[in-house]
């Protein structure tokens, strides 16, 4: 008998310490975090920097002409000559972004949730999402500014239709993937259609929102650049117009190189969120990217 509660106990201390093992191996550390990040930013890095050496190159054999596509240099020297000037737009349509980024979670986290809770709420709400993606933004933008005039409200409006349709499609798909199994268990314990919710179903639905969201925030800067191209004094989208007009091409790449960055930015920015917030299906996602590679 006593043998037998020994054996037992070892082979607790056993699991345990595998547990524990599992545990520790599925919290990496500092320095394996950062060697992951440099593992999957090396190719992307590489190709940029492969595609401003042919950018340079071309431009170096006067394949084009300058006033068609500008160095490399010219397009940097016309950033140096005015930093203020590019700050003061880049920061307008930051501000203009990050507002409808914003407003399009909330409201289509909201309109998500509801539409899972409602079949009669989704099928009407549904067709007129579709219909709505599929009008062209530069289309109606000009009315917003006709609605709302020329300060920021059309250009976060633009930048909130843009970036809500992927919140609310990714996370109504989120919502509705839940293991039937796991909402059959909850209810059997007898937990609330509330605790449900907030203990199965929003947790579950996180990774594809996410994935949502990081469509959705290039989307937000595309939509206050065209809300900008419509009718602005201020923002990078009217700096890019104002470049046409001129002629001034370095200006204009300069112009699209930052509006490239800042939606570069917003993404990494989504995705350190997710891997901080659901590390476990970072780490899940990136060991399978690794395996396949």
């Amino acid at each position: 008998m006593v043998t037998h509660t020994q054996s037992a106990r070892t082979g607790q201390r056993e699991r345990a310490g595998e547990a524990s093992g599992v545990a520790e191996r599925g919290r990496p550390g500092i320095g394996q975090r950062l060697g992951g990040f440099l593992e999957r930013s090396w190719r992307p890095f590489a190709l940029l920097a492969a595609l401003f050496v042919a950018w340079w190159g071309v431009t170096a054999a006067e394949l084009v002409e300058p006033y068609l596509v500008p160095s490399p240099g010219d397009t940097f020297d016309a950033i140096a000559a005015r930093p203020e000037y590019f700050w003061e737009h880049t920061w307008t349509t930051t501000y203009e972004t990050i507002l409808g980024f914003v407003i399009a979670i909330a409201v289509g986290v909201v309109a998500a949730v509801a539409m899972v809770q409602s079949s009669t709420l989704e099928k009407t709400l549904y067709p007129l999402l579709l219909f709505a993606q599929v009008i062209p933004k530069i289309a109606i933008a000009p009315l917003f500014v006709v609605w709302l005039g020329f300060g920021l409200g059309p250009k976060i409006l633009v930048a909130v239709l843009m970036a809500f349709f992927p919140v609310v499609i990714s996370m109504v798909t989120g919502l509705k993937s839940v293991d039937p199994e796991m909402l059959q268990l909850s209810s059997t314990m007898g937990a609330k259609s509330g605790q449900t919710f907030w203990k199965i179903r929003f947790p579950a639905s996180l990774p594809h929102l996410f994935s949502g969201l990081k469509v959705a925030a290039t989307m937000a800067v595309t939509g206050a650049v065209v809300g900008e191209f419509v009718g602005a004094n201020a923002g990078l989208g009217f700096v890019i117009l104002q470049a046409n007009g001129n002629l001034d091409t370095p200006v204009l790449f300069a112009g699209l190189l930052i509006m490239s960055l800042l939606g570069v930015l917003l993404f990494v920015i989504v995705e350190w969120l997710e891997q901080l917030l659901l590390p476990w299906h970072a780490s899940r996602r990136d060991e399978g990217a690794s395996t396949t590679l």
